[in-house]
């Protein structure tokens, strides 16, 4: 069963989220401040299905909140604010959310955007779902058993972080990732990290899956932010 957490202070809206939620079969979290919000996805990391983060909080902001959050989840996050400050939204959106709704907002478009990401998130990317199966893309497979990598056929000889880090991007393809998250997900360690060595690997790893180095087909560059996995491959 899917289940929701709604990070916001307005506890009059946090109860009409929760019961919409619910209306639809789904299991409501409330959270009334950011503090807390983090607590609960500490405690259900590995069981919650969307967050609803709004972004003006009295102890922590949404972005704090939304940084801690992908310093180690994948999650999806759907933001919500009172502005419509379009600097509020990049700048959400380059922390990792998935999507943003401002307020005032109806229901109706509140659960079309729940729906819509968790759709996304366990039907159109069911390896979120699932730690065991291969990555089957359209000239590449990533048997994560073996832990071997062929491109159009041809075995790919890779370390075994090369093979962590194209693992992490493809199982999350089409989701953008800064250097930061990279490093935490795929190194499980926040310490030390070095901006210039995620940048290292990407280049080695690029040099042996792509075609053309110079004009990536898998691993693209997201200017300003950091990579993702062609979501088209």
């Amino acid at each position: 069963m899917n289940k929701v957490l709604i990070i916001d202070d307005d506890k009059e809206l946090c109860a009409l989220m929760k019961k919409c939620i619910e209306h639809e079969g789904m299991i409501a979290l409330l959270a009334n401040g950011g503090i807390e919000g983090l607590q609960l996805v500490d405690r259900n990391k590995e069981k919650l299905t969307l967050v609803i983060l709004d972004v003006m909080m009295p102890d922590l902001s949404g972005f704090h909140v939304l940084k801690k959050i992908r310093e180690g989840s994948n999650i999806p996050v759907l933001m919500l604010t009172a502005k419509s400050d379009e600097e509020d939204k990049v700048s959400g959106l380059q922390l990792g959310a998935d999507d943003y709704l401002t307020k005032p907002f109806s229901i109706n478009e509140l659960m079309a955007r729940v729906n819509s990401l968790i759709r996304r998130y366990t039907t159109l990317n069911p390896m979120a779902e699932t730690d065991n199966e291969s990555v089957v893309l359209q000239d590449m497979l990533i048997d994560k058993a073996n832990r071997t990598v062929t491109v159009h056929d041809r075995l790919i000889e890779l370390t075994g972080k090369e093979f962590d880090l194209l693992l992490f991007l493809a199982r999350n393809k089409g989701r953008v990732y800064t250097k930061k998250q990279i490093y935490t997900q795929v190194w499980d360690d926040e310490y030390a990290f070095d901006d210039s060595n995620i940048m290292s690997f990407i280049s080695k790893l690029r040099k042996k899956i792509e075609p053309d180095p110079e004009h990536p087909v898998y691993i693209q560059t997201v200017r300003g932010v950091g990579y993702r996995f062609n979501k088209e491959v």
